[in-house]
């Protein structure tokens, strides 16, 4: 083994930088065992020196990132600030004094993954980001590495567990989303602005990424058609138990059957319960991928939190010194397909519509009549008055509604068609007279 220790930069030292300051000292032994050569903090850069952090040795506490990447004597920046500056700047200042990087920085790699990679090759260095997609689970390097002689066509996932806590809860209590997330901050799921994980920019990151590795292809956030789940009410959720389903914010990576381009997703969706994203529960992440020779594959774990995401640090950081004593690099990019991202309106998927309807005959037909214009199929039909007395469904037929002069709530659910029809058809139905309101409108997924 050799002696000289490796040396580390950390940059951030918060909840996920603390706990890969605790493991690398109190495993410093194993480490150095399974690498080859002991390791060092060399410096930790935090925004503010002064406080107190338990565990973390005061005297490696510094204020000028800039001044530590630029040392020259550092073999590897692990980056746990977040955000697109100064980090950008600071990773491609450390490659350029010839350290390797291990970031957790979904955001910035969803960006501006590709000129981070360049710049990266270009200095002989690596750029390992495990940790950006789906805390501890084991995503990334599978995909970039274990599956690299497989043809991947399809990437399915919940990868935001705040998201998915305030579904569950929805789901398994009948709460309305404004107290599932209520419950979801008291519990330190959400952020004091949730912004980021409840109108799905944090999974829409990690599908850019996803998307990117798994297609061979260069996608970024941009490409990602991104919905959140502030509109998803607790009837919405009622009607997919209806269905048999449930409802997850999921994101969605396919490679069209030509094979000629891409599509990158984020929404609220019906899933079947027996589709196995369905038992995913609290604030746990799972993606499900499908390849051709190794059929369907499914990732599950925790995929936030301190320890979790240290973990995955680790292993990137682990990867990245094996490969500074072995004088190599690992895998980087891979964008040799170059496939183009579609358009939303491309996807080919199914609508369940719930429409607030005038309840008198004739109504089912002008509803379907829309449908056939826009040359969409309907798979089943659902409508219940609301001026009976009753909350029992009633069977449709033909010839239109329950009694007239009332409403009646009508539920639609399409078979597969492109988005651009479905939603034009939505569109449509909306200027008809009969229909009072559209109450609401999610895909259907995972069938």
């Amino acid at each position: 083994m050799r002696t000289r220790p490796l040396k580390v930069a950390l940059l951030g030292c918060g909840v996920v930088g603390s706990e890969v300051t605790r493991i690398i000292t109190t495993q410093s032994a194993d480490l150095a065992a399974r690498i080859g050569a002991p390791i060092e903090l060399a410096g930790i850069a935090v925004r503010r020196a002064n406080r107190v952090r338990a565990g973390v040795p005061a005297e490696l506490l510094t204020t000028d990132a800039t001044a530590l990447v630029k040392r020259g004597d550092i073999d590897v920046v692990v980056e746990v600030i977040g955000g697109i500056e100064p980090v950008r700047t600071l990773i491609t200042t450390a490659f350029e004094h010839g350290a390797s990087v291990v970031s957790a920085n979904k955001a910035l790699l969803a960006a501006d993954g590709a000129s981070l990679h360049a710049k990266a090759v270009e200095h002989g260095v690596d750029l390992y980001y495990e940790a950006a997609v789906a805390g501890a689970i084991p995503l990334i390097r599978p995909l970039r590495e274990s599956l690299a002689g497989d043809k991947v066509n399809r990437v399915l996932g919940i990868v935001n567990g705040t998201t998915n806590f305030i579904l569950d809860k929805m789901d398994s209590t009948g709460a309305g989303y404004s107290e599932a997330l209520d419950e979801a901050t008291a519990l330190g799921y959400a952020e004091a602005d949730p912004t980021a994980d409840v109108e799905g920019f944090d999974a829409a990151a990690k599908a850019a990424i996803l998307a990117g590795i798994a297609f061979h292809t260069r996608v970024t956030i941009d490409d990602v058609h991104r919905e959140g789940l502030t509109e998803v009410t607790a009837a919405d959720i009622a009607s997919a138990r209806k269905m048999g389903c449930t409802v997850k914010l999921l994101a969605i990576c396919e490679r069209a059957r030509d094979g000629r381009s891409v599509t990158a997703r984020v929404h609220p969706a019906m899933i079947p319960l027996s589709h196995p994203l369905a038992s995913v529960r609290g604030a746990y992440n799972a993606v499900f991928v499908e390849a051709e020779a190794a059929g369907q594959l499914m990732f599950y774990g925790p995929g936030a939190g301190g320890a979790p995401t240290a973990s995955a640090v680790l292993g990137d950081l682990v990867a990245a010194c094996r490969n500074k004593l072995a004088a190599t690099t690992g895998a980087g990019e891979s964008a040799y397909t170059q496939l183009p991202v579609s358009p939303m309106g491309d996807v080919v998927t199914r609508y369940h519509i719930s429409l607030d309807v005038a309840d008198k005959p004739g109504v089912l037909a002008q509803v379907a009549t829309v449908f056939a214009e826009h040359d969409v199929s309907i798979d089943t039909v659902r409508q219940q008055g609301r001026n009976q007395g009753s909350g029992d469904d009633a069977a449709v037929e033909q010839g239109g509604g329950r009694r007239e002069g009332g409403e009646a709530s009508l539920v639609v659910v399409t078979h597969r068609a492109p988005d651009a029809a479905l939603s034009a058809t939505v569109s449509s139905l909306r200027k008809l007279d009969t229909v009072r309101g559209v109450a609401s409108i999610m895909r259907v997924e995972g069938e």
